[in-house]
């Protein structure tokens, strides 16, 4: 087979047959409506094909769990594809939903076949045990932030981190009450651990230091933090609700 040739499904079949058949199953084709039947023993595995890998055959290959005790999906392997976060993603997905996959790849004449997913039972504990770095930030994220100032779902949108939040409520401070120290800023409610890595990290180019220690508002910071309107009316009504601290 020409390297260049589209690669239709039913070239997939000889090949998954013959990768099947070596594990001691026997194969045919088309046996109700499912493209790879293979029975070893009282195993009954189904393989569905499909040209890409898409939402179609992933939900044909859960309709086929109904009947089959094994179930993959097969696809021409596609190197470009294979390093994606969606295919990882993807790919995440099966195990979940406990799909096999395999890849068909051809050199010439030549086919192979390897298993990428293994349709092994999925254990949600362990899965998220692994993760519990990410949960800590999403927990951590979601705690620092002091309201709710995104739309889920919005997109081609700058979010409210709380990194923002915190960049905001300094400048906040900065706009009402002029330049200010970092000693100043912890007065007046800024994050205590985080102010200095802000303003020295000045990842928003918002400020400007005007001398050792003292910050001011950029030009850019001015014009930009206007977009965060409520924001700044909440910290400006917090500030004012403090004892009023006279500047060093």
């Amino acid at each position: 087979m020409n390297d260049k040739k589209e690669i239709m499904e039913e070239d997939l079949y000889a090949p998954v047959k013959n990768y099947l058949t070596k594990q001691g199953y026997d194969v045919k084709g088309e046996v109700q409506n499912c493209d790879v039947t293979a029975l070893k023993g009282e195993t009954l595995l189904v393989v569905e094909m499909k040209k890409t890998l898409n939402l179609d055959v992933i939900l044909q290959a859960a309709l086929r769990q109904r009947v089959a005790d094994i179930v993959y999906i097969a696809v021409p392997k596609k190197g470009r594809v294979l390093f994606t976060k969606r295919w990882r993603d993807i790919c995440h997905l099966l195990r979940r939903l406990e799909i096999g996959l395999l890849l068909v790849s051809f050199r010439g004449d030549v086919s192979m076949v390897e298993e990428a997913v293994e349709p092994k039972p999925f254990s949600r504990e362990k899965s998220r045990g692994r993760l519990n770095k990410k949960k800590s930030l999403v927990l951590k994220e979601f705690s620092e932030r002091q309201g709710d100032y995104n739309t889920g779902g919005c997109t081609r949108k700058k979010l409210v981190t709380a990194y923002r939040e915190k960049s905001i409520q300094i400048a906040a401070l900065i706009k009402a009450n002029g330049p200010l120290s970092i000693k100043q800023l912890k007065e007046r409610g800024a994050d205590r651990d985080k102010v200095s890595q802000i303003l020295q990290n000045n990842f928003y180019d918002w400020f400007v230091r005007v001398s050792r220690g003292v910050y001011d508002l950029s030009e850019r910071g001015k014009k930009e933090i206007e977009n965060y309107s409520e924001l700044l009316d909440y910290y400006t009504r917090l500030d004012n609700m403090k004892i009023n601290i006279p500047k060093s």
